[in-house]
Formats: C-alpha cells, structure tokens, sequence
C-alpha cells in the first residue's frame, strides 16, 4: 500500500502488485495462469464516481479447438453476467486475421458499491486461465472558483438587480491548499514494525478508517512465514470444491495417533450423524460431508489441542437447463399473458428478462407477476398493453430461452346486430345487439338524437347483450335508431316502422290473398337462413272466407305438426318454421292458399348459410432464415357465401399453444411467415373466414424447420493438375446455421465464358474433389457450392483460370529417417512401413528383396499416387533381409534400401559343466547356444541351487563370457548351477544345466555344545500393573484392567468393598496371558465402591486395589450448557482402551 505521507488526505490507492505478491489483493488468492491464453489482461484502476469506466481483455484463440468462454466476477463468485443491464454492459468482437476475441466490461456511472476485486476466467474445453484487478472510486473533486465574486448569484430572471442575493456558493467550498510533493511510505512496514498499542495512531495518522479490516490483514501478513505444527503433520488444503449433491473429504494428518479431534462449520462444533462420518485410522483423521448442498459452502477448521488449521468449502450447483422453452404470444390490448418455462431442477434460480432489462419483484411492482410451481416458472403480465410488446428472456446458469409478444389493438366484434322492426299502434318494439366484449358501454340515438330513458323507453345493458324497449309504440316513434359502442368507431342502426291499420268494409267474398313484402313481378324470392339458426317465416294471408294453406316442398306437403320442420296457421297469418337449419333444408318451397273465391299460390327459396369448411393441403414451400412461405388450398365448400379470406397460426412442435399471425383478414392463399427461429420445427394451420364467421381449422402442415443456406466455402485452391484432370480443395463454411451441410456441388466452365458445368451429379460430402475429362491445355474456372435443405449457398470461385495440362516432376523416394537404419522386429510383431515418394505422371513402383522380385505372399505392398506401403501381418525370422523399393517414370528412375531384422529369443547355451572346485569357489564353463535368435548374444545368466533345498538364487547377470567362477559357496554343501543366453529379445526360455555338481568338503571341525539346564520358573504371584482409581459415567459399561505375573498359574479373586465377586452377569472377569480385566455392563450409582483383585498359587499371594466412582446422568439443561460433558466420557474411554492396549502389551510380552 503505497499512500501520501500527508495526514489531511482520507485515501490511500492499492497497488494490485503489492497485493499480489502477499496474498490480500481479493477476497481470494491470485490464481497462477495455467495455459497463458491472455494476450491483454484487465488492469487495476482509481474510478472517477458518476463517470463511465471500460475493461477490456484479449484472448488468443489461434490454438484453441472451439470458442472460449468467458466469465466477469467479482469478489469471490458473484457473476456479473447476471448483472447485465443498464448500469453493467458486455461487448464481444473477434479478428479473424489474428484469431484474437476481444472482450468488454463497461460500468455506466460507477457509484461507491462498483469498489472491489473482480476477476475474469477465460475457459476451453481442458484449458483456462484468469486474472485478477482491482477498483476504487473516489469522489469528483471540484475546483474552486477563481474569483470570489462569481459566487455571488440572485434569485429569479428578471435581470442583473432581480432577487436576493444567494451566498450558498461561498458555503459549499472552501480555499485548497497549496500541498507539496507526497512522499509515499509503505503502511504495512510501518504497522509490522510498531507495537499493537501504537495501531490506532498509525490508523489515524495515514487516514485509514476500516481499523479491523486492518487488522484482519495485518494478522494474515504476520502469517505469511508457514509456522511449523506440532499437533498436525499435515494440514487441511486452504480451499476445497464440490458439486451439489456429491461428498466430500477433509483429512489431516496428526502427529500423535491417539490425538482427539473436533470438526468445526463456521465456529460451532459439528456433531456426527449421518450427514457428517468422523474416521480416525492411525494418523488420519477425516471428516466425510455426504450429500452437500449450499449450506455446506462454509469455513471449517480442525482442532488438536491448542491448535487448529482452516478451510473453505465451496459448493458448485450444477448447471440447471431448460427443458421446455417458451412460445411466442400474440394477443391483443386488456388480455392476460403469461410466458412458461420449465427447468431441469426444483427450486433453481430463473431471470426473467425483458428487452436486456432484468424484471424483479421490486421493479414489476404489480404489472408482472412471478409464480413457481415445482420445475415450472410463469411470467405473468396481468393486462398486456402496447408498451409491453417486445423480446422476453428466462435465463438460468445452463441455459436461456427466448419469446417474442405481440400485442394489437382489441377490435369490437358485433355478434348480433339490431334489425328492423315492424309493430303496430300500441305494441312493443325491442331492439336488441349482441358486441364481443361484455365490458362495452354505448348510447342509442334516434334520427341522430340520443334517446333519453322515460317511463315507456326503457334501455338495458345485461353481459354482452344491449336492449332499447319501446312499450306503447307511437307514430312519432317510426325512425332510424342506432347504436353507437362507447369508444369504437362503429355503429349499428335499424329502422322502426309503424303500420297503421285501416278497416274498410270487406265483401263477404273475397279471393284469397298471399301479402309478401318482396312477392310481384314473378321475382324469386329468397330467404338466408345460416345454418343451425331457426327459422320462422310469418306470411300474411286474406280472404273471406278464410282460405286454406298449404306449404310443400317439391311433392311433398309440409305438414302441421310437431316437429323440426312445420307450419303453423293462424286465421290470417301461417308460419313457416325451420328448427336449427341444416344444409339439406335448402330448397324451393311453395305456399298455396284456396277459397271459395279464387286461389293464389307464391315461390319461396330458402338458402342455407354457414361457416366455410377448413382450408386445405396446408404445406411449406420454402424456408429462409428466420421465415417461411405457406400455402393452401381453398375450401371445398364457402358455405354458400363468398370466403373473405384466411386467418394463420403457428406452433412449435411439442408445444400446446398455438401464436396468431394475423388479426386482419388475410385474402391470398400464400403466406409469409416472419419472425420464427433457425433450426426450430414449426407447424402450420389456416381458418376461412366469410360473412358467417371462421371455419374450423385446418390439419396441421407437415412440421418444417426455418433455415438459411450456408455461407460460401473458404479457401478454394488447386491441389493437383494433369493433362485431364484437375484437383481441388477448400474449406467449410464460416456460417452454416441450423441446417447443416448436405454436401458440395463443384461446377466448372471454361474461361470467357459463362456456361457453368456441373462436374458430380450427387452432391460430395469431403472437402476435396477431383473433377476429370477436362479438355487439354485449356483454361478453366472452378467454383465450389455448399448444399443444404435451404438450397445452395454463395459459390466460391477461383480466383485465376487453371490450364489443363500435366505437370512433369522427376520420381523421388523420400525415405523416413527411421528406415535408414536397419530396422529390428520381433517374430509375431506387425509390420507396417509407409514410404512416401513424388513424381509426375504417376510412377511405376517395384519392390525387391534381396534383389529378386518379392514374391512372397505373407509379405503385402499397397500403392498410392503418394506413397508405397510395406505391411507384414505378423513378422517370422525368413522376412528378414534387404527389401528395395524402386519407382521409375520413363527413363528417369528412383530406388531406396530398407534392411529388416527379424528376431527372437536366443536357445539354451550347450555342454555346461564344472571344471574346477576349490576351497568355497567352483569354476563353470559352457558353449554358446546353436540358435541365438538371429542376432548377437548380449550375455549369460548363472544361477546355483543347493542340492538340499533346490531353490534357485542368481550368482551372476549380463555375463558376457561362456565362462565364470562361483564364490562364497557353503562348506558341506552340494551345488548345481544352471544358465540363460540373451539378447536383445531377453533370457532364453529353456536353460542349460551343469552335468555335473559342486561338492564343498568340510575341513574337520567339531562343535561340541554345552549341557543344556532347564531354568526354574516358579515364582509367586506379583502385579507388575496395578489397578487405577476411575470415575466413570451411569449407564455406559466400564472395564478396569491390572497384569499379574507367577508360576504356576495363580488363581484370580475379584472383590467388591472386600465381599468376592460371585457369578454375577454384570460382571465379566477374563484372563488373557496374565492380562485380568473386569467389565462392568451399565454401572449404576450403586456400583461405587473399593474393588480389589487376588492373584493366589503355591508359592504365595498378591492383590492390588482401585477405588470406582459411578457419576450419575446429566440432565439435558445442564447438557446443553455443559456441552463438552460428552466428550469428556468420550475421552475418558479412550484414555480406558489405551491402558488396556498397554496392559495387553505387558502381557503378552511376559507370555513371551
């Protein structure tokens, strides 16, 4: 830390350097670069507060196998990716020519929370690495005002004398003092250097306010020199990383194994269970977290004694993905919309999104609702306006979905609208209309009047249906009524005719009359019924008397009776009535009435109406990048009304909602599809719609994917030319999208001209194409064409015409470095030689061995216009020899010499024998074996035996002569020797074996041993380990042990307060070598007392005796403030068994 030795300055700047090299620059260590892939790092900065600040980091990509990732944190593990928005922004570019990404970190405005560590990891695939900087902010310090009367100001505008006078200026600032140069001082040396009692000073003096932060690193920079422990032999790690859901183990080595250990979570001791197993094995101690979650990402420390070391646990959550992705809505203005995604993991942590603009509960407020039901997460937008259209984002840690919303304008659909009425004097007229949207309010206006409500005008608005009743109609209520929705530009209007009825004397005949208001001139009449609506036509009839009808249709008569299809007569009106109209009740009807007086007779037509049917063979035609183009076919059936158009949607395949694509209608049976995703399966539907309303829709097109044919090939090149043919090659696209590659189209023409011809009928799929029958000596052009479902893509065309013809190149044989020596294999072992060679026209290969033609079967050659291959499946020692390879163009020739070895292990050397033997040596001597493997024998292995045990041991190794002598044999003993060749291939697999033996004679020397005396072993009883005072706990058994030593055997007594111990089940006495314990199972309070243990035999007697003291049970308050009462007894026991352990050791070695 470097800062002005100047007591009024209040900040100081840390240098990244500095910190770096100690180990505080962050909230954790500096991680070491591992692969070096940073070309330009992040550097430390003093940020300016409300100012804008950029980070930029370049990475070479040029070795690297795919794209690198990379990720923005700061401090320990906070994402700053998350953080995206207004005030965070990320920018990414790449250089194709020097392979370098360039990544960007803008903070909009830095405030003071900006302060910090940050870090940047870049990852790919294997190899990563990362840097470390640091930010500060200070505040904008402002100048002061060189003339103090520029201070002076007046309130209000109207001029130089307005107002008073404002000093508040003069209130904000002070003079700055004139300050000399700072010398910069190291605080930290200081600090270490100075008495605890002096800190503060020195805090106050260098104007650092965080005083235990200071002294936190104060403390870690005293720590830096390792302390050697006395307690540990080795520490926890400073850090460990687990998934989610795995364990984990914390193991430290101690140098005392009997050494008691405590295992603490952020400073409470952690008890075991079956999430936390405690193992003590020798030295190690090891504490197993089984199935971590985040509550495990914590501090732990062990503790031996006085002693502790640290760690940190951090726990990874896997990446949790998306597994349904979300659906484009359309909708229109006041609906609900709610945007769904479902995750890989219950309770994982997902971002809405809108246009790069985080949505939280804080910012929502009550326009967004957030709702979680298991994996499932719902965006919902209560009532959708116009503001609300854009692109939405659900994000997770592994993944992220995308779904655009549409919102139109809400258009008022009139379901019903009011109709004509004709009434007479003093009947009822009802206008009703029916509109789409129940929550619509309206006036009724009466010839452009609005009519006001009265006792006989009564207007109702009930649901989606609105009412104007007229009671008592009047001439003066015949007009033009309409209605008009409260904020739509419609209306709907209607005419209310008044019919007057005048009564005029009537003859008493009078011929029948038929009153039809559209009958006369012999028009058709026609009536339009949509289909499933009833019909009820009233006709008026006349004549006196009064005449008889009859409705027919065709031959038949319509008859007067209950039914779906009737006629109802009344003295001067009959009725035609149709229930729920179907297709087939369309027709020609007549009606005929008959009097006394004459008849008259009148045509009707009724036309039924209705829906279309759906439209047909739904298909895709063609697809771009991100649309696509549909078409269909008409209706078979208009529904007897002209089609007006088409309504589309669309649906991701898998998903259950389908989006609209249009709100108007639509006319043209080819529709582009806009605005879909690459590489996302879509279907299709279509409804008709005419005058009566929309068709069902129809089947759904066969699922198509939107995708853009691919970029063009890059780096199109002549690999080889010949006097027909000419080589290419080229590398993939840079973009190839969604749709992949199908394959390649080469196409040529000569040059001038523009007459491309298509050189493979089938599209290649290898970046390398020959094309052939080229004419000779002329100049061509080429270019290349990647395939995919979306059709060709851009061509790439060579640069210079290419002239066909042949290119001679004298023969050469250019022989790898290891084949110019001789090559050794072992028999069975594969051979596999690849020789490569040039020269054009293609040369003629021969191969030679031992300068005669090779003839031999076992032995395969393959040959390519670029190379030769010599293959041997499985090598034998006849293979070996001279092969040559030669290649000839013409008179111009080209040879080479490979030498092969074939070998194996040698035979077992011949005539081995002793020649000589002497004191303790013997001499041997042998003859090479007749096979040696065809190669030279590198040395002999001898080996003796002792003819008593026959085991084998070897005397020599690598022993190059056929001859040797053998020392320090045994004297007495009778030896036999044996021996291994060897070379290369190793020892021989048979051995030869010495005819004869080695004897070593004794010299005479006689060994006459001592008389052996049997020692007396008898001895009194004695206790060489007393019994030792123990306070134990009720209810946990105990165990007291002492050693006695005496022959004979002595016999044992235990006592209890001097009374023997009979054959109580509660105790159980055992005798091991001298080792006497007495187990207690449960002792309760009563079992205190003064324990005494007799050894008796022959020879005399011994006892030893231990007082036991039996404490009664915590209770659990006491417990919980005693909480080390357990681990007393814990210890206490352990103390117990390492007694016993050392009495056990005593005894044993007595019995010994």
């Amino acid at each position: 830390v470097r800062v002005p030795k100047h007591p009024a300055n209040q900040r100081f700047i840390i240098n990244a350097t500095r910190f770096k090299e100690t180990g505080f620059g962050g909230e954790e260590p500096q991680l070491s670069e591992l692969t070096g892939l940073f070309v330009q790092k992040p550097e430390t900065v003093t940020a300016i507060k409300g100012k804008d600040i950029t980070f930029v980091a370049k990475v070479d990509s040029s070795n690297l196998t795919r794209k690198p990732g990379m990720k923005w944190l700061k401090g320990k593990w906070l994402d700053l990716g998350s953080k995206a928005g207004k005030h965070l922004q990320f920018k990414e570019t790449y250089d194709r020519n020097t392979k370098i990404y360039t990544y960007e970190m803008s903070i909009i405005k830095v405030v003071d929370a900006d302060a910090g560590g940050y870090r940047c990891e870049v990852t790919s695939k294997d190899k990563c690495d990362s840097c470390t900087f640091e930010v500060s902010v200070e505040a904008v310090q402002e100048e002061q005002q060189a003339n103090i009367l520029e201070a002076f100001k007046r309130s209000g505008d109207a001029g130089e004398d307005a107002g008073d006078l404002d000093f508040s200026a003069l209130l904000k600032k002070r003079e700055k003092k004139q300050e000399g140069p700072k010398e910069e001082v190291d605080v930290w040396e200081i600090l270490k250097a100075a008495k605890p009692c002096d800190y503060e000073k020195i805090a106050f003096e260098y104007g650092i306010t965080d005083l235990r932060g200071m002294l936190k690193r104060l403390k870690k920079m005293k720590k830096v020199e390792p302390k050697k422990s006395d307690a540990f032999l080795k520490k926890l790690d400073p850090a460990y990383s687990v998934d989610k859901g795995k364990k984990i183990q914390l193991t430290v080595d101690v140098a005392d194994p009997n050494a008691q250990v405590k295992w603490l979570k952020n400073g409470q001791e952690i008890k075991p269970s079956a999430k936390y197993v405690f193992e003590s094995v020798g030295n190690k101690r090891t504490l197993t977290i089984n199935k971590c979650n985040l509550s495990d990402d914590a501090a732990y420390e062990c503790v031996v004694g006085e002693e502790k070391c640290f760690t940190e646990v951090f726990v990874k959550e896997p990446p949790v993905t998306i597994t349904k992705l979300l659906d484009d809505v359309h909708t229109v203005v006041g609906e609900k919309v709610e945007f769904e995604v479902e995750v890989s993991e219950e309770g994982a942590n997902v971002k809405w999104m809108k246009d790069g603009v985080e949505l939280t509960r804080e910012t929502a407020g009550s326009k967004y609702r957030f709702k979680k039901d298991g994996t499932r997460h719902i965006l919902i937008i209560n009532e959708a306006t116009k503001e609300d259209i854009g692109m939405y984002q659900a994000l997770t840690n592994g993944g992220e979905s995308k779904a655009e919303l549409e919102v139109e304008e809400k258009e008022l659909e009139v379901l019903q609208s009011i109709a004509d009425l004709t009434v007479k004097a003093s009947e009822q007229a009802m206008f009703k209309c029916e509109v789409s949207d129940d929550k619509v309010t309206g006036k009724w206006f009466k010839d452009g009047v609005e009519v006001q409500p009265s006792s006989r005008i009564k207007m109702s608005h009930i649901g989606r249906t609105h009412k104007l009743t007229i009671d008592d109609v009047k001439p003066e209520d015949a007009g033009d009524y309409t209605f008009v929705p409260d904020g739509y530009a419609l209306n709907l209007s209607a005419k209310l005719n008044f019919l007057e009825i005048k009564i005029d004397y009537v003859p008493r005949q009078d011929p029948p009359k038929i009153h039809l208001d559209t009958s006369g001139g012999g028009n058709k009449n026609t009536i339009v019924v949509v289909a499933g609506n009833k019909l009820r036509f009233d006709v008026e009839i006349s004549g006196e008397p009064a005449p008889t009808v009859c409705w027919m249709r065709g031959d038949q008569v319509i008859a007067e009776a209950e039914g779906r299809v009737r006629v109802e007569t009344r003295k001067t009106l009959s009725s035609f009535v149709i229930e729920g109209a179907e297709r087939s009740d369309e027709g020609k009807y007549n009606i005929s009435v008959i009097n006394p007086a004459g008849e008259d007779k009148a045509e009707l037509f009724v036309k039924i109406v209705d829906v279309p049917n759906p439209p047909e063979n739904v298909k895709c035609t063609s697809v771009g990048e991100d649309c696509a183009t549909i078409t269909w076919d008409p209706p078979a059936f208009d529904g007897g009304v002209p089609v007006k158009g088409y309504l589309m949607e669309r649906k991701k395949v898998g998903s259950a909602r389908w989006t609209k694509l249009n709100f108007d209608v639509y006319e043209s049976t080819t529709y582009e599809a806009k605005k879909m995703i690459e590489g996302v399966l879509y279907e299709m539907r279509v409804f008709a719609v005419n005058g009566i309303g929309i068709s069902q829709p129809s089947g759904n097109s066969k699922p198509f994917m939107p995708i853009a044919p691919t970029s063009e090939p890059i780096r199109l090149t002549v690999d080889d030319v010949t006097d027909t043919t000419c080589a290419l090659k080229w590398r993939p696209p840079e973009r190839i999208g969604a749709g992949g590659i199908s394959g390649y189209i080469i196409e040529y023409c000569k040059e001038g001209t523009d007459q491309w011809v298509q050189a493979n009928q089938e599209p290649v799929e290898k970046n390398q194409y020959r094309v052939k029958d080229l004419p000779v000596g002329e100049k061509m052009l080429f270019r290349v064409v990647a395939v995919n479902m979306a059709g060709r893509s851009p061509p790439a065309t060579l640069g210079q015409a290419v002239t066909i013809r042949e290119i001679m190149e004298n023969p050469k044989i250019r022989l790898p470095r290891n084949l110019r020596t001789k090559l050794i294999r072992t028999v069975g072992e594969k051979v596999n030689l690849v020789i490569p060679f040039q020269g054009k026209p293609r040369p003629v290969v021969t191969w030679l061995k031992d300068g005669v033609p090779l003839e031999d079967k076992t032995v395969g050659t393959r040959t390519s216009d670029l190379d030769s291959i010599l293959f041997i499946r499985s090598a034998e020692r006849a293979h070996s020899g001279r092969y040559t390879l030669s290649v000839q163009i013409e008179n111009m020739s080209d040879s080479a010499d490979l030498y092969i070895q074939i070998v194996e292990k040698p035979g077992p050397p011949i005539d081995v024998h002793v020649t000589d033997v002497w004191g303790f040596n013997a001499a041997l001597e042998w003859k090479p074996p007749k096979d040696n493997g065809n190669c030279e024998i590198i040395g002999y292995t001898i080996q003796k035996a002792d003819m008593k045990t026959k085991e084998w041991f070897t005397v020599y190794e690598h022993n190059r002569r056929p001859s040797c002598t053998v020392s320090d044999l045994v004297m007495g003993n009778e030896y036999s020797f044996r021996v291994f060749s060897e070379n290369i291939c190793g020892l021989s697999d048979s051995v030869g074996i010495s005819k004869n033996t080695a004897v070593i004679a004794k010299t005479g020397l006689t060994y006459n041993p001592a008389p052996f005396k049997e020692k007396d072993r008898s001895s009194s009883p004695k206790f060489i380990t007393p019994l030792v005072d123990r306070s134990v706990v009720a209810g946990y058994s105990a165990a007291i042990s002492c050693a006695v030593r005496g022959y004979p055997k002595p016999k044992i007594i235990w006592m209890k307060n001097k009374m023997i111990i009979g054959e109580d089940p509660k105790f159980l006495m055992q005798n091991n070598q001298g080792v006497l314990t007495l187990n207690i199972r449960k002792p309760s309070l009563f079992d205190t007392g003064k324990y005494t243990c007799r050894a008796v035999n022959d020879l005399g007697e011994d006892e030893v005796e231990c007082k036991l003291e039996v404490r009664g049970t915590p209770s659990k308050n006491h417990a919980s403030q005693n909480a080390v009462a357990p681990n007393e007894g814990e210890r206490e026991r352990e103390r117990e068994r390492e007694r016993e352990r050392a009495v056990l050791g005593q005894g044993r070695f007595l019995a010994l």
